[in-house]
């Protein structure tokens, strides 16, 4: 006997696909703001020529880079407790997710700066401008603007990640949609569902944020 599909077993969870939406959709906001913030801030020191001011924040970015997602969560959230440092399931999350998009995001910033031409700079320093307006007047800009469409792929990319926040009892969409298929037992469509929120969240998120970047960065491209 084939398998009979039942869409309409999800109708009763409607609010619970939104409530975990919604937390998904917050994550990556809170992650996007603090992890692109840090991620410039990092990329400064890196471009900078205090050599001793790179080596921390180098480590920093390949010990990110280098190492699972899913691991750093659990460090955060099982880890840090044996130092003392509780943190509930939203805000271990919510941490990690900024831990990792920063690290991200300071390489693609910094690779942005690096291609910003030095007569820019040059020109920048000819109207008397300190070094400090130089960076956050004239090279920040071009840089961001160079390397915008890469930090809305990796934004991107750290919300579909964050599905794994689920198994530390996150109420997520992916956490929802576990809970719901237990309830229902209609695994399929349950997850067919969550898979075409995803791809419509994403799709979206790309849309709305080339749009902003369009408005934000025109002509300021290097």
């Amino acid at each position: 006997m084939g398998y009979a599909l039942d869409f309409g077993a999800l109708l009763p969870y409607v609010s619970l696909f939104l409530r975990g939406t919604a937390v998904t959709l917050g994550l990556t906001a809170l992650a996007a703001l603090v992890g692109t913030a840090i991620g410039i801030a990092g990329a400064a020191v890196l471009t900078s020529r205090c050599r001793l001011c790179k080596w921390p924040v180098a480590a920093y970015v390949e010990l990110i880079r280098n190492t699972p997602f899913i691991v750093q969560m659990f460090f955060v959230f099982f880890g840090l407790p044996s130092l003392g440092i509780r943190l509930s399931a939203l805000t271990a999350a919510a941490l990690a997710m900024t831990i990792n998009l920063a690290a991200y995001a300071i390489e693609i910033v910094r690779a942005g700066i690096e291609a910003v031409p030095e007569s820019q700079r040059e020109a920048g320093r000819g109207l008397g401008l300190r070094p400090a307006m130089v960076f956050g007047l004239i090279v920040l800009p071009q840089a961001l603007a160079n390397v915008y469409p890469a930090l809305v792929g990796q934004i991107t990319i750290t919300m579909l990640e964050s599905a794994v926040v689920s198994q530390i009892a996150v109420v997520d969409l992916t956490h929802v949609a576990d809970y719901i298929q237990s309830r229902n037992f209609r695994a399929f469509e349950t997850y067919l569902a969550i898979t075409v929120i995803y791809l419509v969240l994403a799709l979206t998120l790309r849309w709305l944020m080339a749009r902003f970047g369009r408005r934000l960065f025109a002509g300021r491209s290097a």
